[in-house]
């Protein structure tokens, strides 16, 4: 009896171990190097929608809107089920935490979200607008991680602020372009400071 349970076991590990590996083979390895880019999937449970929320938005000012659609390598097919996942630090320039942390929040801290694009490849994040860290010797920026259907996740150009007194011509000249420029102009509408980016899967990627 004991051995036909374990034997059943068994059998169950190695279907589902076959089954991820066969599912992840899958997927075309692109983008190159990337850490932290595992913390794309630490959205547990969550049900993901093309809009998010992240902590302490009502809290914070200036709030901040960051919205655009992906599309796909083509420049004109908007791309659905995209997932984004974007994180920043708070308005002292620091990863905020409160101790509890598990896996890659430990470092990127709580100020994190996730979206998939809907049909249209829109996306929304509601935040506010980071600080520079309090060296201040970089300018703000909000990391961005993608996930297609098709590919492992891989990091494109953060999003970066061209009215940031940090943000200087060397720093311009050393983007990589990655999806497409991460250089937003914020304008504020109706009441929300809001930047407006595209994004093109594939774009200055390597392997893509």
């Amino acid at each position: 009896m004991k051995l036909s349970v374990i034997f059943t076991v068994y059998l169950i590990c190695v279907t589902s171990c076959q089954s991820q590996t066969k599912v992840k083979s899958s997927e075309r390895d692109v983008g190159g190097r990337c850490e932290g880019c595992e913390a794309l999937y630490e959205y547990g449970d969550k049900v993901l929608t093309s809009i998010d929320t992240l902590p302490y938005f009502k809290e914070n000012e200036p709030k901040l809107k960051l919205t655009g659609r992906v599309y796909k390598s083509d420049g004109k097919t908007p791309a659905n089920d995209v997932i984004l996942y974007v994180y920043h630090t708070d308005r002292d320039g620091i990863y905020k935490t409160t101790g509890d942390e598990t896996g890659w929040a430990k470092r990127h801290g709580r100020i994190r979200g996730w979206i998939k694009t809907d049909k249209t490849g829109n996306y929304t994040f509601y935040t506010f607008r980071p600080g520079a860290y309090p060296n201040r010797q970089t300018y703000e920026h909000i990391h961005i991680t993608v996930k297609e259907p098709s590919t492992n996740a891989y990091y494109i150009d953060e999003f970066i602020f061209n009215d940031d007194p940090l943000l200087e011509a060397q720093d311009r000249s050393r983007l990589e372009d990655r999806g497409g420029s991460g250089i937003v102009f914020p304008k504020m509408e109706n009441g929300l400071l809001t930047v407006q980016r595209d994004i093109l899967l594939g774009k200055n990627i390597p392997d893509y």
